[in-house]
């Protein structure tokens, strides 16, 4: 049995071994290997350097936090760090903690002209373009051989994104066609497809449709070559637009049937990709109780060897030995059985999840292809009311889809507790207003009236992102289950020492008692709307109790049918220094 074992561990290993050596690492990815190698004789770095290179952030940002916590570390261990971290959340796009972590880097890191490079992207993802435009020129006027991997190509991209929102369109013209000859020389038809979009929407913006139809219609062929769904889609799109804007719409149809399919391509991949991650990871676990359960297994194979081996002479040490491997066989088979028991119920409420998600997807989409058939129709007749109402329809449908899979994205997260989680003191007001902001246009098209009078000065101990999420729910059910004409109130009481409690307050439909009392049963994993219209599975409440009750807050609701609901929320507020 053990030469066995033996075989099979060695043959895994050389399996391993093997995948790793072809694994094929970008230029950048390469430096980065070549640069920290000399540092893997520490094993929280080794582990830290690892998930970095298989950019599984949070397992990165908990080996690299374990590294720096040493006392008297190196400081190129430091600097690598501070920058896997960086990188990671500038990859979760959390771009302030990004910043954060690459102020500690020094001068003399070796990839500190990538920070600039980082620095510029984050800089162009919040639309401070001059601000990038100083970090890329830096990077432009480098020599080659400092570079170390940062593509010559990338920086007059993104120089040429940042004149175009400048709209500074021939500095934007000359950074993009640079770009252009730079990757048709490198012959990446991926890369290509975006190039020629980007130049066909410089010339878009200045109205020189000749010139921008011509490359619009390029990206469209190439991506036909790549595997890229999200380069399809935006192809077809494009296509789509601009047939539109000639008057063609059998063509825009054409066009916008095709996006709409890629589209859906693109979100089954993605849900094919998590459902794999969850079952690898589940197999992983798996697999190491095994290797578990046969460890313990042979310790007392040897225990008992020894045991008749030396019976007549340490019969006593035999006895004390015998009990302690009892006792270590016991608290094993009690530890299996309760992990079998946890795996059984998480794959039960999987199982559960997946066909009640399935079942409202699959509704979601055959309510698309009826309105989109009703559209074809109406477009054929010209009825522009009726076509309004079934693309405000659409639109309806496929936001409420987005956010059952946020939702059931952020639910796995959880079950799997790879989230990443940190509770700080958050100011309520500013943090409302923000997620109130992208809910405008939902809240004029009912015509609703918002109310934020939180007060600038409640402050609330929490995790920011759940706290997001937890608003974001409240707020989009808020607006769903409203009428036209109604109002959102959200405002905070402070009559408890410990907890400030929040309140999202609207006059729509309400609910009966039964539905209040299965939402705020713990037991309840889910719990459906009757609206089918809308794809609605009560996942977001679900989500949003687990969150509250990791950021050590209760949750209430009052309601009555036709005349509203409240949302009640009590988070812990933060404690005065005085």
């Amino acid at each position: 049995m053990k030469a066995v074992f033996k075989i099979v561990f060695l043959s895994f290993l050389c399996c391993f071994q093997f995948a790793l050596a072809q694994q094929n690492y970008s230029p950048f990815e390469k430096e980065i290997i070549a640069k920290s190698k000399p540092l893997l004789g520490d094993p929280d770095f080794a582990k830290a350097q690892g998930f970095f290179l298989q950019k599984e952030w949070d397992s990165c940002f908990v080996y690299t936090l374990k590294q720096l916590s040493i006392e008297n570390q190196k400081k190129e261990i430091q600097n690598f760090c501070h920058f896997f971290r960086g990188f990671g959340f500038k990859a979760k796009k959390l771009f302030k903690e990004s910043k954060k972590e690459f102020q500690f880097i020094s001068n003399d890191f070796p990839f500190h002209n990538h920070i600039k490079m980082f620095l510029g992207e984050i800089a162009l993802e919040e639309k401070q373009f001059n601000t990038a435009i100083h970090y890329f020129n830096a990077i432009e006027q480098l020599h080659p051989d400092l570079l170390l991997g940062i593509k010559k190509s990338s920086v007059k991209h993104n120089l040429g994104l940042c004149y175009l929102h400048l709209e500074k369109y021939d500095k934007a013209e000359h950074y993009l066609l640079e770009e252009l000859q730079l990757e048709e020389a490198q012959n990446d038809t991926a890369v290509l497809v975006g190039s020629y979009g980007d130049i066909a929407t410089l010339y878009y913006d200045q109205y020189k449709d000749k010139l921008a139809i011509p490359y619009f219609e390029k990206a469209y062929h190439l991506s036909k070559k790549v595997n890229n769904y999200q380069l399809k889609q935006n192809a077809a799109l494009n296509m789509a637009v601009v047939e539109e804007n000639r008057k063609d719409y059998i063509k825009a149809l054409t066009y916008r049937k095709e996006y709409e399919q890629w589209k859906d391509s693109l979100n089954d991949q993605n849900k094919v990709w998590e459902v794999a991650q969850l079952e690898k990871q589940f197999t992983v676990k798996q697999k190491q109780k095994e290797v578990s359960l046969l460890k313990a297994e042979n310790k007392i194979k040897i225990a008992e060897r020894n045991g008749l081996l030396y019976s007549a002479i340490i019969l006593l040490l035999l006895l004390g030995t015998a009990v302690y491997f009892y006792r270590e066989k016991t608290k094993n088979n009690k530890i299996i059985l309760a992990q079998k028991e946890a795996l059984s119920e998480l794959n039960a409420t999987k199982d559960k999840l997946f066909s009640i998600v399935s079942h409202d997807l699959r509704s979601a989409v055959n309510a698309l292809k009826i309105s989109n058939a009703k559209l074809l129709e109406n477009l054929a007749a010209k009825n522009l009311d009726e076509l309004d109402s079934l693309l405000q329809r659409n639109s309806a449908i496929a936001n409420g889809t987005y956010n059952l899979l946020d939702n059931l994205l952020h639910w796995a997260l959880l079950q799997t507790k790879q989230s990443y989680f940190e509770i700080t003191a958050i100011r309520l007001y500013h943090c409302i207003e923000q997620m109130a902001y992208n809910y405008q246009p939902l809240m004029l098209e009912k015509n609703l009236v918002f109310e934020n009078t939180v007060s600038k000065n409640d402050f609330v101990c929490a995790d920011q992102e759940s706290l997001k999420i937890i608003l974001r729910n409240f707020i989009d059910n808020a607006i769903k289950f409203s009428n036209e004409n109604g109002f959102i109130k959200i405002y905070t009481q402070n009559t408890d020492e410990k907890y400030c409690t929040l309140i999202i307050e609207d006059n729509g439909i309400g609910m009966d008692a039964a539905l209040q009392t299965a939402l705020l049963n713990e037991t309840t994993l889910l719990s459906k709307t009757e609206n089918e219209a809308i794809v609605g599975t009560g996942l977001g409440m679900q989500l949003c109790k687990s969150l509250i009750q990791k950021n050590n807050g209760k949750l209430d609701l009052k309601s009555d049918v036709g005349k509203g609901t409240k949302i009640i929320v009590s988070l812990i507020k933060k404690q005065s220094n005085g």
